[in-house]
């Protein structure tokens, strides 16, 4: 069990483009329990973190045994409220009850099709690293070297990297996009610097079905059909 590491799952209350997403049943299971059954397979349950603004949601988390060891302020429950200033908030408060963590484990509700065996490896690189940030990434196919532009002051359009002389995407550098799964952070240098800021990122490649995020009632349903035909 990874006890030096505090696992916060975000789950705001006021979802818009799925409504109520986080207790939402996928296939049956509220969708914040496919988050709390990974991170209860990494670590117990004391080093679990619910940050939510919702009583709905606290009653279905502790329904489902996990104690919600607060709800957030009103300041961290609007649409403009950030994640980082939700994880420095939970670090924030376990640290005034004593706990010190080496590491932030951040796993949002919306990636139901990642593993538990995923985190652990993605934790295992961060532990063997030097880096201040672990994240998972799938490889992007839209590639900033061969066919993605940008448009110059006279309206014509120029691949946005390199020399425009790479013609076969295979010749493309590979690129990379964050799948919104994992991020595994220095707790001391979170306090100090915006997740998106750290510049000792390291990659944890994801396929691109466990990368699945759930953003739209389409998302919702093409999860569903892949569940229930059992492709997970």
């Amino acid at each position: 069990m990874n006890d030096d590491v505090l696992i916060i799952i975000p789950a705001r209350g006021g979802s818009k483009g799925i409504p109520h997403k986080n207790i939402k049943p996928l296939n049956g299971k509220p969708l914040i329990h496919y988050a709390i059954d990974t991170a209860r397979a990494i670590t117990a349950d004391e080093n679990i973190c619910v940050s939510t603004d919702d009583i709905e949601i606290k009653s279905v988390v502790e329904a489902y045994g996990l104690k919600v060891p607060f709800l957030r302020p009103d300041e961290l429950a609007t649409d403009t409220a950030g994640t980082y200033e939700v994880l420095l908030h939970a670090l924030d408060y376990y640290e005034k009850q004593g706990k010190q963590y080496k590491a932030v484990l951040l796993l949002q509700t919306t990636s139901p099709f990642r593993t538990a065996e995923q985190v652990k490896e993605a934790l295992q690189l961060f532990d063997n690293s030097n880096a201040d940030m672990v994240v998972s990434v799938k490889e992007c196919p839209a590639n900033p070297y061969y066919n993605v532009f940008e448009e110059d002051e006279s309206g014509y359009l120029h691949v946005c990297k390199g020399d425009g002389n790479i013609f076969r995407r295979q010749d493309a550098p590979k690129v990379y996009e964050y799948n919104g799964a994992i991020y595994i952070m220095d707790a001391e240098k979170l306090k100090t610097t915006h997740m998106h800021k750290m510049q000792k990122r390291v990659k944890y490649i994801m396929d691109a079905q466990s990368s699945f995020d759930l953003d739209t009632m389409q998302d919702w349903e093409m999860a569903e059909m892949i569940l229930k035909t059992n492709k997970v």
